[in-house]
C-alpha cells in the first residue's frame, strides 16, 4: 500500500522560510516522478515542483528562485524547501507521486492527472 504523509507546514511572516517534507512508503520512489502540488481556498490545486527520477527538477513560475524541490533516495523522503515566502503562497501543500519516472506529460509536468498517489495536504499560512 502506497502511502504519502507530509509534514513541516505551518505559520510564518512574509520573507520566512519553511521546509515540506514527504514520507513515502510502499513505493520505490527514487525510480518515479514526484511533485508538489498547492491549493488555496476557492482556486484549483496547481504544480508548484517537480522531481524526475533522475533528479532533474522543474518550478511553476511563481515560486522558481524561492523554492527548491529535493529528494533523498536513502530516506524515502521528498522535500521542498521555500524561501522569501508571500502571502500568495499560503495554500494546502501536497506531495504527490508518478507511476512514470519522467515529469513530462503532453508537454507539461504539473498535468495532476498523471500523479497517481497523493498525500494528506499540510497547511502553509503566510502572514503580511
Amino acid at each position: 500500500q502506497v502511502q504519502l504523509v507530509e509534514s513541516g507546514g505551518g505559520s510564518v511572516q512574509a520573507g520566512g522560510s519553511l521546509r515540506l517534507s514527504c514520507a513515502t512508503s510502499g513505493y520505490t520512489y527514487s525510480s518515479h516522478c514526484m511533485g508538489w502540488f498547492r491549493q488555496a481556498p476557492g482556486k484549483e490545486r496547481e504544480g508548484v515542483a517537480a522531481i524526475d527520477s533522475d533528479g532533474s527538477t522543474s518550478y511553476a513560475d511563481s515560486v522558481k528562485g524561492r523554492f527548491t524541490i529535493s529528494k533523498d533516495n536513502a530516506k524515502n523522503t521528498l522535500y521542498l524547501q521555500m524561501n522569501s515566502l508571500k502571502p500568495e503562497d499560503t495554500a494546502i501543500y501536497y506531495c504527490a507521486a508518478s507511476s512514470y519516472p519522467l515529469c513530462v506529460f503532453g508537454g507539461t509536468w504539473s498535468d495532476r492527472n498523471e500523479y497517481n498517489y497523493w498525500g494528506q495536504g499540510t497547511q502553509v499560512t503566510v502572514s503580511s
